[in-house]
């Protein structure tokens, strides 16, 4: 027999705000959190715009300062996010059973920072001057990790690397879980801190980064005519996913409920999506499956939606080839438009716009949704969020590799 399970808490830190409620009141209202660079210099860079984490002191999520010097910022950006859904969920681990929570937090790169840190001293100061941290520090697991240790959870603890499809897949794998029995809470989701040279330059040679530098707030432009690339941010999002009956049990709040997750690969090319979008496709046809849900029930879309060109299209195609007729009513937003692409972080950051979205009523807005691509043609929610009745929303996930990870989720009844 399988089990319901519902989110009982989250956190996010982003560039839009350093917890979720400020990311909420920054997307409903349609600001953007990118600007210039600030943590180096970016001269010799075409793309000079990121989305930063600013204003916070991450090492305040450690026990101590020296915890914080050992761990690698994206596992800092983590530690804050999960330090805020726990306490969200009112979780308290000295009446639980730890080997019954565990924690599943992905990134699609991982600790960047310190391995360019610890290059540039190999470099100059030769291989004995390299740090002994810098393997466990870099290491992509090592958030979750850090997590467990710092909570005592001994449950499930792994974590999954998709590339920007990263967190959407944790998020999944930790609800099969706990359906499944193997654990009663799971911590999950994805982090993200990229936003160091080696990561503008590899994006950026790429050119798949955004070149809109003298307009940082509208360079990213998810389904509009004039998108030029996406633009790279860094941030966290963690949700706590709890087994109905433990959730209700312990008097938790309870906001929202996964109900489906469906995944597939495109198995087509390493960087760009399947040109006709058919396994994005097969993705959200299996998160419906499993939800027990029609189209017609879909009532918002939060999409992938990067702003690049190839992406979108192929996402549009996805989405009218499942939702046919439907395509015309069911609202898509793309909150990309203002978080900027926190890449593994991603899924996380905006399945936690979904919930506060089913929770206010309230759709966000795509914004620089000035002339929309004929190409993505959708029922597009422009720079104004829309009050509508919403009970059930589906967030997408696509990454490098043909990665596709489609979550369903729906407000508690």
């Amino acid at each position: 027999m399988t089990r319901r399970v519902v989110v009982t808490g989250f956190g996010a830190v982003t560039p839009n705000g350093n917890d979720a409620g400020a990311l909420w009141e920054s997307v409903r209202n349609g600001r953007s959190g990118i600007g210039r660079v600030t943590a180096f210099d970016t001269t010799g860079y075409d793309c000079l715009i990121a989305g930063e984490v600013r204003g916070i002191d991450l090492s305040e999520a450690f026990r101590n300062p020296k915890e914080a010097r050992r761990a690698d910022r994206f596992s800092q950006l983590a530690m804050t996010a999960a330090k805020e859904a726990v306490h969200h969920s009112g979780l308290l681990t000295a009446k639980e059973d730890p080997s019954r929570i565990g924690v599943i937090v992905g990134s699609g790169i991982g600790g960047l920072k310190t391995l360019e840190d610890q290059h540039t001293v190999l470099l100059h100061k030769g291989p004995r001057r390299t740090s002994p941290l810098m393997i466990p520090m870099m290491i992509t697991n090592i958030a979750s990790g850090m997590i467990a240790i710092e909570f005592g959870y001994q449950g499930p603890n792994f974590c999954v690397v998709t590339a920007c499809a990263t967190a959407a897949h944790c998020i999944g794998e930790a609800w099969r879980l706990i359906r499944d029995h193997e654990a009663e809470v799971i911590l999950a989701g994805g982090s993200e801190a990229a936003v160091v040279p080696l990561g503008l330059s590899g994006f950026g040679n790429m050119k798949a980064l955004s070149l809109r530098n003298d307009e940082p707030h509208r360079a990213s432009r998810p389904f509009d005519r004039d998108r030029d690339g996406f633009v790279l941010s860094e941030g966290a999002g963690i949700v706590v996913l709890e087994e109905l009956e433990h959730a209700k049990k312990r008097g938790a709040p309870i906001l929202g409920e996964i109900i489906g997750y469906g995944l597939s690969a495109d198995a087509s090319h390493i960087t760009a999506p399947d040109p006709n979008g058919r396994c994005a496709a097969r993705a959200m046809v299996s998160a419906l499956k499993r939800a027990g849900k029609n189209p017609e029930e879909i009532d918002y879309i939060n999409a992938h939606a990067t702003s690049t060109q190839q992406g979108d299209v192929c996402e549009a195609l996805a989405i009218q080839s499942v939702f046919g007729p439907h395509t015309k009513k069911v609202p898509v937003s793309a909150t990309k438009s203002m978080t900027g692409h926190c890449l593994g972080a991603a899924g996380a950051v905006e399945l936690i716009l979904c919930l506060q979205a089913l929770e206010a009523q309230l759709i966000p807005p795509t914004i620089n949704l000035d002339n929309p691509d004929p190409a993505c043609d959708l029922h597009h929610v422009p720079y104004q969020a829309r009050e509508s009745k919403l009970r059930v929303a589906m967030s997408n996930s696509f990454g490098f590799g043909g990665h596709n990870a489609s979550l369903v989720v729906a407000k508690f009844a």
